[in-house]
């Protein structure tokens, strides 16, 4: 019986992950998409759906929690160890670029539905992080910006975003494109673009 139980329990939990994949990818297509889309494109009934997730805010708020976690996560890539703040934001973004999807989601929830403006505070965290790091890179003179730490984390946030839609609609390679977030990144805090490539690479290439 109880290996039976377990069974069951792993079919439900591996039915619920499947389920919240596919609502990560119908959402991004469509951020008003409904339970009704997820079941089908999840090739499930709707009772399947709200069997794990009682309503859509149930389900768009599980989301919501595991990406904030994943990128919360993602925004702490050896940081102890580097002292350099232009290696820190560039080991940040490679990082974040690994987890693309769940950033666009945050972003395009956080843009789309109103229901989810709690989303912009629950990233607070890590935005302070990110402005932190920036201000410090302003203080040493590492970096350079008429912009104050506050507004430049901002302005990293969208272009990020940007050239993650960039490789939706194939405007630019999704084989470059971490490198190239990396990259420009740097440049709009400043830092020279041939240094910003040098350390891109170097960054990249020590894994």
């Amino acid at each position: 019986m109880a290996a039976m139980t377990t069974g069951i329990g792993s079919r439900a939990e591996a039915n619920r992950r499947r389920i919240l994949d596919v609502a990560l990818a119908e959402l991004l297509r469509d951020p008003d998409a409904s339970m009704d889309q997820i079941a089908r494109a999840a090739g499930v009934v709707r009772r399947t759906v709200y069997g794990h997730f009682p309503s859509r805010e149930a389900l768009i708020g599980t989301l919501v929690d595991e990406a904030v976690e994943v990128l919360a996560a993602a925004h702490q890539p050896e940081r102890e160890a580097v002292g350099d703040p232009a290696e820190e934001l560039a080991r940040s973004v490679l990082a974040v670029w690994q987890i693309a999807d769940r950033y666009r989601l945050l972003v395009a929830l956080a843009q789309r539905t109103v229901t989810m403006q709690g989303i912009r505070e629950r990233l607070a965290p890590v935005r302070r992080d990110t402005i932190r790091l920036l201000q410090r890179g302003l203080d040493e003179g590492t970096f350079v910006s008429p912009l104050p730490a506050p507004a430049l984390a901002y302005v990293h946030e969208q272009i990020v975003f940007a050239l993650m839609e960039a490789v939706n609609d194939e405007l630019l390679s999704t084989h470059e494109a971490g490198r190239s977030a990396a990259v420009t990144t740097l440049t709009a805090a400043g830092v020279p673009a041939t240094l910003a490539t040098a350390l891109v690479t170097k960054v990249s290439e020590s894994g």
